[in-house]
């Protein structure tokens, strides 16, 4: 297959790269238009209680959560003088009118409740709920702001609420994916030329990367006409189709310059690369494309665009560089090596830094097995402590301005203003305003208000704070009733997306009802969403791990080969996620990295982190095994073809790690924490997975399983070679003598 993949490529090379550039046109002309046919919302499952409960409340009552807010501040004294209550009663009443907004009500709509204002009263609230779907909400949320640019002379205003906190958030990460761009293409580009020593080479994967990029942002705007598809998946579209590029490109350009470096022709250098690196790269591609596909199995839009995202990415990539690279490979010739900076060896020496690591491990393999193994469970331990949490206001920079509006609603009023549950009653047998009707709302609400971690309960009879019970206006209240059910919106007093949050939902759900009910709002969706995650999971990390088995099973003819690979790199990961736990979780390195720990992790983004991550290190893994089993199968012992591998590859796994981690690390540039969290997890798996891993763990572990490592079922062993070689004899290194390592220079 890969014979005549390269015989194509040559004998079209042209077409090809026609064909290739008029294809990478269209898909800039349309996919660089496909973030505003993306959907800036998908965390929740259609299923879930809580989406349930939201869809009624749009359907039945036309309401929803409270998503726009106000903090609004006297001046001069109190909230209850005249000039600063008719100030918020036309603020209000400006509010109300504006387009798309609903359910507005206030400090003085609500008769100067409490609840509704600092202790000191100097400020107190206006909410509001725009309407539309989470998309819309964004889009509406700036000429909202806009319209209370100018206020009344007593009062100032500031404008919050998870509207604008999440249009912040879109802003944010729109521009910290601009600027990681600006960061890490240049970045990329010097270390490409570093390692080449010419500018055409260094030129070749930025461009396989680009076409890759801009392929599956078409594929996202083409699948965003039939399914909803988050705008989050832009991020990885960027970060891992630039890194599989250079990976793959790196593989097969170095690969491509070795065989003409050995004094073959062009076209017979192509062929050779190709028959000898396109399995490798085909058996890579399909691990990280199985790695992300399984995300797929989650009903959760934002963890299934990842999953469109991530197959499409690793197919264009893979196909970029064994169709497109090739050929322009055969057009190029010798002068791939044009425009050369710096003189670079183009093959590496038989006897280097790498393959003298490997022997003096394998020298020792109990040692350094489980030397490494203590530190990566030390690493890993803080893992044992992780809290699943949801995003809330403080994903936002500590400085950001819709941030500290949030922040200061926390501290002085109360979070829970924020973070409202809605208890849904879709139906009650007693009739709209008779007695009985009235009776059991009020008993319900009555107790609702004295469960623990509530600050007042709302609904059609009044508010409720603890024992206390408060009328409000008829206008206010009538929101809550209608001719089949009624709902009720309870505040809490502390920070409902976390632990305490959980416990409150179940609390509701647990409690005596006047009839079946819906739980929802923030808090319910995030505990519906985690049930959601923990109960699919198991399936994701089956498939997971499952088609990761058999294709490195496949590729390599091996049992131990593939189970040590997803032993390793699950042991590589857990230390990866107890890193994450420890700075983010914990807070240790908050300052240094610009963000506020919030004593949980997004359930959401460890489980996007480690598809990822699992992928990538398949990735270095394909690549490391691919050259050892050469040089087995063309005769060498166990050891030899260990080292020698270790050798060929090292310089390409340590150059491709270092690249691939600058593209990641791009994203810590993003004022957003869980964007940070993803690119400096992912970042340190990859060179975690590189030099310890590949570096020291692998060597150890084939050097005790020695011929074991090649077992395979009678059956199979019969077939065909798993990896297509060229003619080149085993190249037998001569021992190494104690302290003699190349400088650290040949790492790269």
């Amino acid at each position: 297959m890969f014979k005549r993949m390269a015989e194509f490529s040559l004998r079209h090379r042209r077409g090809v790269l026609v064909a290739a550039g008029i294809l990478t046109v269209i898909a800039a002309v349309f996919g660089m238009g496909a973030t505003k046919h993306l959907s800036e919302g998908g965390s929740d499952a259609p299923t879930e209680e809580s989406v349930r409960a939201a869809n009624i409340l749009e359907s039945q009552f036309h309401t929803g959560d409270s998503n726009f807010l106000m903090i609004v501040s006297a001046r001069h004294g109190s909230v209850n003088d005249a000039a600063v209550v008719q100030a918020g009663t036309a603020l209000t009443q400006r509010l109300e009118r504006q387009a798309h907004v609903v359910n507005v009500q206030s400090y003085w709509s609500l008769g100067e409740i409490g609840a509704m204002a600092n202790k000191g009263h100097t400020q107190a609230l206006i909410v509001g709920r725009i309407l539309g779907d989470q998309s819309q909400i964004v889009d509406r949320a700036p000429a909202i702001d806009a319209a209370f640019a100018h206020v009344p002379g007593a009062v100032s205003v500031q404008i919050g609420g998870f509207a604008s906190s999440f249009h912040e958030i879109d802003v944010l990460v729109e521009r910290g994916l601009l600027l990681a761009e600006l960061i890490a293409i240049p970045i990329t580009f010097i270390m490409l030329l570093m390692i080449y020593g010419s500018v055409v080479a260094a030129l070749l994967p930025v461009g396989i990367g680009g076409m890759a990029v801009l392929g599956t942002l078409f594929v996202l705007r083409i699948l965003a006409s039939f399914t909803e598809v988050s705008v989050f998946a832009e991020n990885l579209t960027t970060a891992l189709g630039l890194g599989l590029a250079i990976d793959y490109s790196l593989f097969m350009v170095s690969r491509y310059r070795e065989e003409l470096a050995a004094g073959h022709s062009t076209d017979d250098a192509v062929r050779r690369t190709v028959e000898s690196a396109g399995r490798t790269v085909i058996g890579s591609s399909l691990t990280v494309a199985a790695a992300l596909a399984a995300m797929a199995v989650f009903p959760i839009v934002f963890l299934r665009s990842f999953a469109y995202a991530g197959v499409a990415v690793a197919f264009l990539a893979g196909l970029s560089a064994l169709i497109v690279l090739p050929a322009l490979l055969g057009v190029l010739g010798p002068r791939v090596n044009s425009l050369t900076v710096w003189r670079r060896s183009i093959n590496p020496p038989e006897e280097g830094f790498w393959s003298a690591t490997a022997r003096r491990v394998m020298r020792r393999p109990v040692t350094v097995i489980v030397a490494v193994v203590a530190v990566l469970v030390l690493l890993a331990s803080p893992f044992l402590s992780l809290k699943l949490g949801s995003l809330d206001y403080r994903t936002l920079p500590p400085g950001d301005s819709v941030r500290l509006v949030s922040d200061r609603v926390a501290q002085d009023i109360g979070v829970g203003q924020i973070q409202q549950i809605e208890v849904v009653v879709p139906s009650l047998f007693e009739a709209p305003g008779s007695a009985g009707r009235t009776q059991v709302i009020d008993r319900y609400a009555r107790e609702l208000a004295q469960l623990p971690g509530v600050h007042y309960v709302a609904a059609s009879t009044g508010v409720f704070i603890g024992t206390l019970h408060l009328p409000a206006p008829s206008a206010y209240l009538s929101q809550f009733d209608n001719a089949k059910g009624t709902w009720l919106s309870v505040v809490p007093s502390g920070n409902s997306l976390n632990q305490s949050g959980r416990a409150l939902v179940d609390a509701i759900r647990a409690a005596p009802a006047p009839g079946a009910i819906l739980v929802g709002g923030s808090p319910a969706e995030f505990v519906d969403s985690t049930a959601v995650i923990s109960h699919d999971l198991p399936l994701v990390l089956l498939l997971i791990g499952s088609v990761s088995f058999l294709v490195l099973f496949f590729m390599f003819r091996s049992v131990l080969i593939a189970l040590k690979a997803l032993v390793l790199s699950a042991l590589s990961l857990s230390a990866m996620f107890g890193a994450m736990v420890w700075i983010f979780q914990e807070g240790h390195l908050s300052k240094l990295l610009d963000f506020t720990a919030i004593g949980n992790l997004s359930a959401t983004t460890p489980i996007l982190m480690f598809c990822v991550a699992f992928g990538l290190s398949m990735d270095y893994e394909v690549f490391l095994i691919s050259r050892i089993k050469e040089q087995h199968d063309a005769g060498a012992d166990n050891e030899t073809a260990v080292a020698l591998g270790l050798q060929r590859s090292g310089r390409i796994i340590t150059a491709a790690a270092l690249l691939l981690s600058v593209v990641f690390l791009g994203q810590l540039a993003s004022g957003i924490s869980s964007v940070k969290l993803f690119g400096l997890g992912v970042s340190l798996a990859i060179l975690m997975d590189a030099f310890v891993v590949r570096g020291l763990l692998v060597p150890a572990v084939m050097r005790l399983a020695g011929q074991a490592n090649w077992w395979a079922p009678r059956w199979l062993s019969a077939g065909s070679a798993g990896v297509a070689t060229v003619d080149r004899e085993p190249i037998i290194l001569p021992p190494v003598r104690e302290g003699v390592l190349e400088p650290l220079g040949s790492l790269v």
